[in-house]
């Protein structure tokens, strides 16, 4: 039973920097040490974008200090908030697709890990840049990846929610083009076990065309709960999280981790 540990939107900053008072770098390492502590057997670790805020390259090697720290192995994608470019510069051994996207296969005894890369720039244009994008290229990547797991199920990690998650804000920068991406993974049939995203800040699961799939909170801020307001920018302090998948011989367990009330209350016998 393979288990696999989910980071989504770490906002990395520069030193000193804080985002509604809190410092991404502080929260995140809380979150890796607590992995480290209680999940150090997790088979794989997969960070699903907005690595940094302002993709800048202090902020990416201030992060890197902290992956290096991980004990179990790393794969990472990145989401709108990041620049391709300056990433690749300070994770120069990032796996890459052979059209230079962030994506990578890692292959389990029972699964296979899909990490997509669905930042849509450059040009770097606020607002476009923030709603996601699988263009042909990575579209036929993917199908190329789907068409032989060798009998395993898939997984799919990716920054943006491939369809409305109910934040109407959100919902307007998710993947832009949810239909044809549902069209070529249900090309595999039911190979495609699991998508898990990040870029809403919020817990959420379910499934859409069949598909189940969960979104997770952040390390940092959170989206508040109002459902409809088109401003894209409202932040709450609420408990930073990850996931954790297991994998079974019948299907996918998701599981959140509260990890900062975790840590507080955490009883050692």
């Amino acid at each position: 039973m393979s288990k696999i540990i989910i980071f989504t939107d770490l906002h990395m900053l520069p030193e000193g920097g804080s985002i509604i008072g809190l410092d991404p770098f502080q929260r995140l390492k809380t979150g890796i040490d607590h992995v480290n502590a209680f999940h150090a057997d997790a088979d794989h670790v997969v960070i699903t974008g907005d690595l940094t805020h302002h993709g800048d390259a202090a902020s990416y090697r201030r992060l890197k200090t902290l992956i290096d720290t991980v004990i179990p192995p790393v794969a990472i994608a990145i989401g709108n908030h990041d620049r391709r470019e300056v990433f690749l510069e300070t994770f120069s051994d990032a796996p890459t697709d052979p059209n230079g996207f962030v994506q990578q296969v890692v292959d389990l005894p029972d699964c296979r890990l899909v990490v997509l890369d669905t930042l849509f720039a450059p040009p770097y244009e606020y607002p476009a840049s923030h709603a996601g994008l699988l263009c042909a290229k990575r579209l036929d990547w993917l199908d190329g990846v789907l068409a032989d797991t060798g009998g395993r199920p898939a997984l799919l990690f990716m920054h943006h929610p491939p369809h409305a998650t109910g934040f109407s804000g959100m919902d307007a920068i998710r993947l832009t083009n949810e239909e044809e991406f549902y069209a070529r993974i249900r090309k595999h049939g039911a190979t495609v076990r699991h998508i898990f995203a990040g870029h809403v800040h919020r817990t959420i699961s379910g499934s859409c065309r069949g598909v189940p799939f969960s979104v997770f909170k952040s390390p940092m801020h959170q989206q508040p709960m109002p459902f409809n307001t088109d401003d894209t920018s409202l932040s709450v302090d609420e408990p930073a999280a990850y996931g954790i998948a297991l994998v079974t011989a019948d299907g996918v367990l998701v599981h959140t981790e509260d990890y900062e009330v975790a840590s507080r209350n955490a009883v050692v016998a």
